[in-house]
């Protein structure tokens, strides 16, 4: 435990989002004095920006999406509108209620969190507004901010990044939507949902073009028959705002117009000006460089979370803050194997996947076996009213390498996947297990059974 000055500290965390409060969250349960360093407020982008307020628009989409449809359901009821106001409502009260709760996590386990912009002044030295903290171990976890491409401005107003969207006080008629990934696919899906007409913009050959090629393509099909336009393979080449919107002008001459535009081609890592540089931490293309353990070159000196090249995913930065926290009490933590986290896209229908895809299994030089069920088998799945697949690729004779699926609520099946993938299951050892009927999770115990080589209710 740190003595002396009430600015002495075992960890000082810079950045209260995702990694740095569990990092520091963590640290207090290990017996650490930790102090919280946050400019704005705890939680992060993803608290306050990113996966919560834009998960409450997206149920509030499915909502208006199931009213249209209710008399397939024998259900009369009718769709008015969206009140946006209303939505933006339901957001602040989930946000708020995490906000504090994250707050009084922090103080219950006696964290100091500092109000103020901090900056590395050296290893072991946080400045923050005339004062200084001073650690054993720093841990840098300043997050991320919406990227652009050059040449293209911001304004806020007529061009505008995900931060904008959520508090866009309106429905915009129309929108162009510049990046295909998974925060491009996100607002597209709930703003088609609002009622308004859509186009996303995708230089690569298909929407979300991480995921396993079939998913993909199984998501455009998906956004074709709800009216949503891609142009996929096209570069942005302009854009020129007029006074009723905006006209995007692609690579090869071909114009698209609307009322918005929105940015959506990545977030970057925030570090400039923050003096990691000067204090001997290694960046390169504004990213830290970490080994596996999230340790940088300076001795004492760790990042987490979008600063560093991992996934930019919330549950990510989770576990990289507990693994730092882990690493600094001695308890010698195994480092995370990154093609084991869940990636979820929640657009209508969603994406979910873990584990590698056949390309990068054909890079790794692995022989491999794959099985798609098709949710038109699935019970539940046709109670959703809902379409998609589970695709499960496994090596040959060996364990189960990835689970890729499509369809309305699989992000809840992608756990089952996890486990699967992270325990190098067989899929003859999930075969044996029993699935609740009628549920969405028997898609998953049928491709197993199907690879095991004793199919149910699938067609050969």
């Amino acid at each position: 435990m740190a003595e002396g000055s009430p600015n002495d500290f075992d960890i000082v965390v810079l950045g209260g989002g995702s990694g740095g409060y569990a990092c520091a969250l963590r640290a207090a349960e290990l017996g650490s004095k930790v102090a919280l360093i946050e400019k704005d407020k705890i939680g992060g982008t993803c608290l306050h920006r990113g996966c919560i307020p834009t998960k409450t628009f997206l149920h509030a989409a499915e909502v208006a999406d199931e009213t249209r449809e209710a008399a397939t359901f024998g259900v009369k009821a009718r769709f008015e509108g969206i009140d946006i106001e209303g939505v933006h409502g339901f957001r602040d009260k989930i946000v708020t209620r995490a906000w504090k709760g994250v707050q009084g996590l922090l103080k219950s386990k006696g964290v100091t969190i500092v109000e103020g912009e901090g900056r590395l002044a050296g290893p072991g030295q946080v400045s923050v507004g005339g004062q200084t903290y001073r650690a054993a171990n720093v841990v840098l976890a300043t997050g991320s901010e919406p990227r652009s491409l050059p040449g293209l401005k911001i304004d806020g107003e007529r061009i505008i990044t995900s931060d904008h969207a959520l508090t866009l006080g309106r429905v915009p008629a129309s929108v162009i939507v510049l990046g295909g990934g998974v925060i491009g696919v996100e607002f597209a899906s709930l703003w088609r949902s609002f009622g308004a007409e859509v186009t996303i913009v995708e230089a690569l050959p298909h929407l979300l073009p991480l995921e396993e090629e079939s998913s993909s393509k199984a998501l455009e099909r998906a956004f074709r028959r709800r009216g949503i336009r891609y142009e996929l393979g096209s570069r942005f080449d302009s854009v020129k705002v007029t006074e009723t919107g905006v006209v995007v002008t692609l690579e090869g001459g071909k114009t698209l117009d609307a009322e918005l535009l929105l940015v959506a081609v990545g977030r970057g890592p925030v570090t400039a000006g923050l003096g990691y540089e000067e204090a001997g931490v290694r960046v390169e293309r504004g990213t830290v460089v970490v080994d596996e353990y999230c340790r940088t070159g300076v001795p004492g000196v760790y990042a987490v979370g979008d600063l560093i090249p991992t996934p930019q995913l919330a549950h990510a930065g989770f576990a990289e803050g507990i693994l730092v926290a882990e690493h600094i009490a001695g308890l010698g933590p195994i480092p995370i194997d990154y093609d084991g986290v869940p990636r979820i896209t929640y657009s209508d229908p969603e994406v979910a996947s873990v584990g590698i895809t056949t390309a990068k299994a054909r890079e790794r030089g692995l022989e491999t076996v794959e099985m798609t069920y098709d949710l038109a088998g699935n019970p539940k799945s046709q109670i959703l009213q809902t379409q998609g697949s589970v695709k499960i690729i496994a090596q040959q004779d060996g364990p189960v390498l990835g689970v890729h699926m499509v369809g309305r609520r699989v992000g809840e099946l992608v756990t089952e996947g996890q486990l699967i993938y992270n325990w190098e299951a067989l899929p003859a050892e999930v075969a044996q297990l029993i699935h609740a009927h009628p549920t969405q999770s028997e898609a998953v115990g049928e491709a197993m059974l199907a690879l095991a080589g004793k199919p149910l209710h699938v067609h050969n």
